[in-house]
């Protein structure tokens, strides 16, 4: 058996998200003066995190905000990271580089809600699922290649209370746990994970937890960490214990002199 814990960061503000322009996967633009700077804070935040692996969308939003946390990290600076098409943004079809409100506008003519829309040559919700899905098959086994032998005994991490501070430290839901992995993605995609993870995987959730709070949108390098123990079985590496830490924390962007919070895809 094998314990990890799986941090996700949403990649910093673009000028897109400022704009709330939907960028998806066609639009591929670099992180504003201000992304520059939430990638340096979540940086800062997440330093002392000693990463075993680090996967990134092939998105250069994602990529420049990977590229900073690992350069701010005293463990992990001139790690290479896996670029992994797996985490892009949901594919928003033809609203891609047009404004939130026309994906709206859209949902509405179509009579249905906008998270639940799919617009023309766009990726249905359960699509993005499934990419999530490969993508923690394809982990899954690695992890228990590599590192099955990284303390077996950890597994009752993913089982116990959460161990988060007061002051929500970034070693939070970490104690007791061998191996960490940071996941460097988009928006929409982490809705997706939170809600695969929580309602199709039976995540055990933070004490006192509001639902409203647990699916609301991930802030520009929003944080959530999921602790996953694994087994092998005849099939394949199969998931025994899962575990929620937090979701969509934010502390980092407190200080920020323009800190918006942009919640654009």
């Amino acid at each position: 058996m094998l314990t990890f814990s799986l941090t996700f960061v949403r990649h910093g503000e673009t000028q897109y998200n400022r704009e709330k322009l939907l960028q998806g996967q066609g639009v591929d633009t670099p992180l504003s003066e201000t992304g520059l700077q939430q990638g340096e804070a979540v940086g800062q935040y997440l330093k002392d995190v000693k990463f075993n692996k680090v996967f990134v969308s092939n998105l250069q939003r994602a990529v420049q905000t990977a590229e900073i946390i690992l350069r701010n990290n005293t463990h992990c600076s001139g790690m290479d990271m896996v670029l992994e098409p797996l985490l892009r943004e949901r594919g928003f079809g033809v609203a891609e580089g047009r404004h939130k409100s026309d994906l709206k506008n859209m949902a509405n003519a179509a009579g249905q809600s906008c998270r639940d829309y799919t617009p023309p040559g766009g990726e249905t919700l359960d699509q993005v699922k499934l990419r999530f899905k490969k993508f923690l098959k394809v982990l899954f086994k690695q992890m228990l290649d590599e590192y099955s032998s990284s303390a077996s005994d950890a597994s009752s991490a993913a089982h116990g209370a959460t161990d988060v501070s007061p002051d929500s430290s970034a070693s939070d839901g970490l104690h007791g746990v061998p191996v960490h992995v940071l996941a460097v993605s988009h928006g929409a995609y982490i809705r997706v994970v939170i809600r695969h993870l929580v309602e199709d995987l039976n995540c055990a959730l933070p004490a006192g937890v509001k639902m409203s709070q647990l699916f609301s949108p991930c802030p520009n390098t929003g944080i959530s960490r999921f602790v996953l123990s694994l087994t092998r079985t005849d099939s394949g590496p199969a998931l025994s214990a899962a575990r929620c830490v937090f979701t969509n924390r934010k502390r980092h962007l407190e200080n920020l002199p323009d800190d918006e919070q942009s919640k654009g895809k």
